[in-house]
């Protein structure tokens, strides 16, 4: 079912709100945040999920210190269940005007069995993204769409081929329609697969001894995407270069930290 403009934003209005948020707190009213929007692929991991990364972990590392990073991906969600479950609401309930509300989301619209989560890039996919860019307008932050980092996929020629359908041209267009910033983290990560190639790319995802996951990252594939965030966001001038720190250094893996999941 399409939902026009203004339904959109009636619906965001409408959900309630289930649960606090923590350390998002501007200091002095000067502090900005960034806060992000998506799935599976940048969430936060806890131990009981190690060594399974979401690249939202890394990005802090690629940030200066005073520009924190509010993670508010939750494995398995789309554009539209991210809202219909309220989390959206919640999201710019605690947003500030200055803050930045990064947003990335189609592994899960894609999924055409799921009325739930399923989008229509064209149409209810771009409508729902819209609902994250006015939100955010609306509280005086600065909305910016990243297209979704890619999965590893090859060929028998052993090309990276892209698996995300039309949901970023989706995005890319829409980013034009609205003037948003767009971090085109798709191409990117595409590009980086195949230079990697078939048997390095195994390293940045989360293959183990039990499981070979193609989606989801190691914590060397996770440092990666988001040095690309970051650079993206730079090039864009989202960031100024003072913004961000270490984009040509090494970040070393044992950076990178699980907590025990929450109660």
């Amino acid at each position: 079912m399409s939902l026009s403009r203004r339904q959109a934003a009636v619906a965001v209005a409408s959900v309630p709100l289930a649960w606090s948020l923590t350390g998002t707190a501007h200091a002095g009213g000067r502090r900005r945040t960034v806060y992000i929007a998506g799935d599976s692929t940048a969430a936060q991991k806890y131990a009981n999920a190690a060594p399974e990364t979401g690249w939202c972990m890394a990005l802090p590392f690629f940030l200066r210190k005073d520009l924190p990073v509010a993670n508010h991906a939750v494995n398995g969600r789309s554009s539209k269940s991210f809202v219909v479950e309220g989390r959206l609401a919640a999201v710019l309930s605690a947003i500030q005007p200055g803050d930045f509300l990064l947003i990335q989301f189609a592994h899960n619209d894609e999924k055409a069995q799921d009325p739930a989560r399923y989008t229509e890039p064209w149409s209810t996919y771009q409508e729902f993204l819209r609902m994250y860019v006015d939100g955010a307008r609306a509280r005086g932050a600065r909305p910016v769409l990243a297209t979704s980092v890619e999965r590893r996929r090859f060929d028998a020629s052993g090309k990276a081929v892209p698996t995300h359908g039309e949901y970023p041209a989706a995005m890319r267009a829409l980013a034009a329609e609205e003037r948003v910033a767009l971090l085109d983290v798709q191409a990117l990560s595409l590009a980086l697969w195949q230079e990697l190639g078939v048997e390095e790319t195994k390293k940045y995802f989360n293959w183990t001894a039990s499981e070979q996951d193609n989606t989801h990252f190691a914590p060397s594939g996770a440092i990666a995407v988001a040095r690309l965030v970051a650079r993206e966001m730079l090039r864009t001038r989202v960031l100024g270069p003072r913004d961000v720190r270490r984009l040509e250094t090494e970040i070393p893996e044992a950076w990178i930290t699980w907590p025990e999941a929450l109660a």
